[in-house]
């Protein structure tokens, strides 16, 4: 009797540290098929692989690989299933109405799929954050994700966007800097600027220092860590002090900004070794 060539179910979740988002869900299913249920939170879903056959509210839909994203409301019945012998990979994000209020429900019941290449790249982009144990970027990328999907739900209008300002970018900045290895959170920077809108934030200082504020703190200290290691610092303490989580996390970003890893750049040359 041959084996099942198709690859086995797997499935991964974790709650991560970002205000907003009650799991993170990744699965892949061969062969699978959820009764009807509700959820608390929304489920905003992508699909990497295969395809997916809901109903809700007694419509049937079907997804698959595409440009476009699934947005479950809460309160509302729905279920799910596989449509083919290979079945379907998914990543969701199952999210508070501190990001989308419960009044958004009628218009995801009415539409739950969203063809939205932009959508889907924020979304995709949100996924990868939140692998790292810092939480800034997700957050920031968190703000924008909510951002569409309230356009969507709120009919496309055209938004009142702020414009980005100077003054609002430099005392971030000097925020950021003042707490580069302790950290800060987007809403903590957001209260401390006023009550300033977290994508109003985010926006100005890309204006004004051409990276979002996630990316200037990691450069931050990577700069800081450099001086360490360089100084003598073994790489696990440098991490710590210089805002990372742990070496690990550290080497990630070292190499990515350096070329090379931490233990590596701080190693004297072989021609500089005293004898």
């Amino acid at each position: 009797m041959s084996a099942d060539p198709r690859p086995r179910s797997t499935v991964s979740a974790w709650r991560p540290p970002v205000t907003g988002i009650a799991e993170v869900f990744h699965a892949r299913f061969t062969d699978h098929a959820y009764p009807v249920h509700v959820h608390d939170t929304w489920a905003l879903m992508i699909l990497d692989g295969g395809r997916v056959d809901f109903a809700l509210e007694r419509e049937r839909y079907g997804a698959g690989v595409s440009d476009s994203v699934v947005l479950l409301p809460p309160g509302v019945a729905h279920d799910g299933r596989t449509v083919t012998e290979t079945g379907f990979r998914k990543r969701v994000l199952y999210l508070d109405t501190s990001v989308l209020p419960e009044h958004l429900t009628g218009s995801a019941v009415d539409a739950p799929l969203l063809a939205d290449p932009a959508l889907r790249g924020r979304v995709h982009g949100l996924h990868r954050a939140l692998r790292d144990p810092d939480p800034l970027e997700a957050q920031s990328r968190l703000a924008f994700v909510g951002e569409r999907l309230r356009w969507w739900l709120g009919g496309r209008k055209p938004m009142p966007y702020e414009a980005p300002r100077a003054r609002t970018a430099v005392r971030l900045r000097e925020l950021l800097d003042a707490r580069a290895a302790e950290g800060v959170t987007l809403e903590e920077a957001s209260a401390a600027l006023g009550g300033t809108h977290p994508t109003h934030l985010i926006r100005s200082f890309r204006q004004a220092y051409g990276l979002p504020p996630h990316a200037y703190l990691t450069g931050r200290r990577v700069e800081r860590a450099r001086e360490l290691l360089l100084a003598g610092m073994p790489a696990a303490r440098a991490a710590t002090e210089a805002g990372f989580y742990d070496q690990a996390h550290l080497t990630r970003h070292f190499a990515r900004h350096v070329g090379t890893t931490p233990a590596r750049f701080a190693r004297p040359a072989a021609g500089n070794r005293l004898v």
